[in-house]
């Protein structure tokens, strides 16, 4: 079968080249891969045979952000990407010490969703365009998946497929999100004897050429990596505080970008791992004595043609970018649940540290919660959001965001003047801690309307769970829970 475009005088994908025994299954009967996913099987196959694969991680993104799933073999793959592969549903109802938060073996779970009373199976969906080798184990393979119930019905609370609904729902307006990733992150050696771990660098140089070079074994190996994995690096930078560094990614769809994310972290960590260190998204690992981390999340607007529309002549900002500001801000104390979901992430809202602590914007200030960037000549204007923290859930954290930028849209919301003293006005403070945050997301009912009230429901009773076993702790808590995970 000749797969090359049509514009290349191919069949194109539609000439779906699998086996009729291989489109048999669960996929097929419910009918979830498009042309796109069928030629992308046919051609994960092939690579699979030609570089002697031998084994595929076929994995899902659960409310954390953190990737679950099993390890097929080559002979199994064929089946996997048939029908599935199934796993227990409880997976979705964990915090993230790993304990499930309803009651799972009762008739009702009270999650007004059926499906995991008694810690059934989910389906594991593999999406095949998103198959990768990985770099540092040459015959295994690695796949993301979406979550179905044995139904057939998409799980509602796969985060994966939630961002792909609300960019759907946003496309039905007429734009499109497009979203550019600066990740921050701690890398320290392994722990001495006194079980502390050592950091890689002393801090205070920003962008120091000297201090990153004397890493350059460790942004060789990420480097190397990541571009094999084909993610869109631009940049690898030290960043201001004690062995902090940064990943910048070439801005792009935002669901590509979300996926990006997920990938990216594994990998970093498992690179890391690799050569002696400990990669950690934990904001504050070392509590006082480290610079806290963000996840800086660039966002853009175009329409169905690709212009963008978040500028407009002589202006900062179009009608439509300053209403997208406008519900960014609206609704960014319920939203922080998204970008900030630890305890630990809570700790970096301080005055005078290059992270927000109060809702605002400003141009082009590193200070306030949304920086604009104005349109220059390499690109259009654009919001930067600096609330987020580098752990949260790359789905939901963008998911968020287009929720509350489209009721800013549909609302005409103005987000009022720019803030010159970001760290000093007179406006609302960012949540203080997660409890709080929980709090503002139940008196705002725009996340309830978007995605339903079970989602919000589910979401919620996670984060109170993890929430109360912080309060009845004392403050090593978080190390021992966020260190080794995120």
């Amino acid at each position: 079968m000749d797969e090359r475009p049509v514009s290349e005088a191919g069949g194109g994908s539609a000439v779906r080249p699998m086996l009729a025994a291989d489109r048999e299954g669960f996929v097929a009967r419910h009918e979830l891969w498009d042309d796109a996913k069928h030629a992308a099987a046919a051609q994960l196959r092939r690579v699979v045979d030609e570089l002697g694969v031998e084994r595929v991680r076929i994995g899902f993104a659960d409310q954390h952000g953190v990737v679950h799933g099993k390890t097929v073999t080559r002979e199994a793959l064929p089946a996997a990407l048939r029908s599935g592969i199934t796993a227990p549903s409880s997976l979705l109802l964990k915090d993230t010490s790993g304990r499930t938060v309803v009651p799972v073996f009762t008739a009702d779970t009270g999650l007004g969703v059926a499906g995991f009373a008694g810690v059934g199976d989910v389906v594991l969906v593999p999406d095949p365009t998103t198959f990768r080798v990985l770099p540092w184990s040459r015959d295994t393979g690695w796949l993301l998946s979406d979550v179905h119930f044995p139904d057939g019905r998409p799980v509602p609370f796969c985060t994966r497929s939630l961002l792909r609904g609300e960019l759907a729902r946003l496309a039905g307006t007429g734009l499109e999100l497009t979203v550019g990733v600066e990740l921050e992150f701690h890398v320290f050696g392994e722990p001495g004897p006194d079980g502390v771990p050592v950091p890689l660098s002393g801090g205070g140089q920003l962008l120091h050429e000297e201090g990153l070079d004397r890493h350059d074994e460790l942004v060789r190996t990420l480097h190397r990596g990541l571009t094999d994995l084909d993610l869109p690096v631009r940049s690898l930078e030290l960043e201001f505080g004690p062995s902090q560094f940064e990943i910048t990614m070439t801005a792009r769809d935002a669901h590509l970008a979300a996926d990006d994310v997920l990938l990216a972290r594994a990998a970093i960590r498992q690179l890391c791992r690799r050569a002696g260190l400990r990669a950690t998204f934990m904001s504050r690992p070392a509590g006082s004595t480290s610079a806290s981390t963000g996840w800086h999340l660039h966002q853009s607007l175009r329409d169905g043609t690709g212009r963008a529309v978040m500028e407009a002549p002589g202006q900062l900002l179009s009608s439509t970018g300053r209403h997208w500001l406008g519900g960014l801000l609206g609704h960014a104390a319920a939203g922080a649940v998204f970008s900030t979901p630890t305890v630990n992430g809570y700790k970096r809202y301080l005055p005078q540290s290059l992270a927000p602590d109060r809702v605002g914007w400003g141009i082009d200030n590193r200070a306030a919660m949304i920086r604009v960037l104005p349109a220059r000549a390499e690109g259009g204007a654009r919001l930067e959001n600096r609330a987020g923290e580098p752990a949260a859930n790359p789905y939901l954290y963008i998911a968020a965001q287009v929720v509350a930028g489209r009721d800013g849209v549909a609302g005409a919301v103005d987000p009022g003047e720019p803030l010159d003293a970001p760290y000093s006005a007179p406006v609302a403070a960012l949540p203080r801690s997660l409890g709080e945050a929980l709090d503002a997301l139940a008196a705002d009912p725009v996340f309830e309307r978007a995605w339903g009230r079970e989602v919000v429901a589910w979401f919620t009773a996670i984060k109170r769970a993890e929430f109360d076993r912080y309060l009845a702790h004392v403050s090593d808590w978080e190390q021992r829970e966020y260190f080794g995970l995120l």
